[in-house]
């Protein structure tokens, strides 16, 4: 009897294991899109919209700066640098309403503000950590937001108070119930990925994705080069979900026309397809957001 109940408890437990990796290895739905850093008049209703698909429209950007002609640091006092007469609260409010799988976050830093760069620049961590909070609580709050996405891309501070401040503010975020999900956006650059994988490393678990910039690495990437670029990141970022991605500016990386969606296929026959994000519905409007479709084709696939 004894022995009989250890083999059914052994199958009990073999079971939900296997049930357990089969949950992880699912491929994922999801898709991504970045929209509104361009002032090229898009909106949420103008980009199509899979019902089977979970869809994160991310707003670009909101960023610690002043909005005067000459911009300067903020120490975390976020203000809104999107295309908001497009891209409105009402707006947000009436895109979620008419489709239900849609979610809207809001991006951090960027590139570039103004006619320079947009740079990570506390002045403590204390303070940027409280202004941070405060600020994006507000933003959040008037938008009916429900994640953000941290993009800075230059630093004047180093690795370790990167870590702490966006760590402690992702904490404080999620912990109110601010935001119920948060992914970072790094690329292959030595000093990005030395900040991104110092937050990596101590706030992981509070980062739901890694929208990694895929599209940064050389124009002309192939399959296979793409391939491999995914398999390092995933090691970079263990256990994190890897986001594919591609821009549709042209700029660089593995494009949908030399095979894009193919290397996806192939992540995804391996359960390894996380989700896609694009950057940006901006620049997809001009060729009436084809690849956004392709996209969530492939997404809600079968194959």
């Amino acid at each position: 009897m004894g022995s009989s109940k250890l083999f059914i408890s052994f199958l009990v437990i073999q079971a939900i294991f296997i049930s357990s990796s089969l949950t992880q290895a699912a491929p994922s739905n999801l898709f991504r899109e970045y929209i509104g850093a361009e002032f090229n008049n898009v909106r949420f209703k103008d980009v199509p919209i899979n019902p089977d698909v979970e869809f994160h429209f991310i707003l670009s950007f909101g960023i610690d700066y002043t909005t005067s002609s000459s911009p300067s640091p903020t120490n975390g006092k976020f203000n809104v640098f999107w295309d908001s007469d497009n891209l409105s609260p009402s707006q947000v409010s009436s895109i979620k309403k008419k489709n239900p799988n849609v979610k809207v976050a809001l991006s951090l830093g960027g590139d570039s503000v103004g006619n320079g760069y947009a740079y990570f620049n506390p002045s403590s961590i204390d303070s940027w950590v409280q202004n941070a909070v405060s600020s994006l609580t507000e933003i959040i709050n008037e938008y009916n937001l429900d994640g953000i996405d941290i993009d800075y891309e230059h630093f004047s501070t180093d690795p370790e108070t990167f870590a702490e401040c966006i760590g402690q503010v992702l904490t404080i975020l999620k912990r109110n119930g601010i935001i119920s999900f948060a992914s970072i956006a790094p690329f292959d650059d030595d000093q990005v990925q030395s900040h991104y994988m110092a937050l990596w490393r101590k706030y992981g678990k509070l980062i739901d994705y890694v929208n990694f910039q895929f599209y940064a690495y050389d124009k002309g990437t192939s399959v296979s080069q793409f391939l491999r670029y995914f398999q390092t990141q995933s090691s970079n970022y263990r256990g994190g979900k890897i986001i594919a991605s591609f821009s549709t500016d042209g700029s660089g990386g593995l494009s949908p026309n030399e095979g894009f969606f193919t290397a996806c296929s192939k992540l995804k026959s391996r359960g390894n397809l996380h989700g896609i994000f694009i950057w940006s519905a901006d620049d997809s409007m001009g060729n009436g957001f084809r690849y956004e479709k392709q996209s969530q084709a492939l997404l809600t696939s079968n194959q």
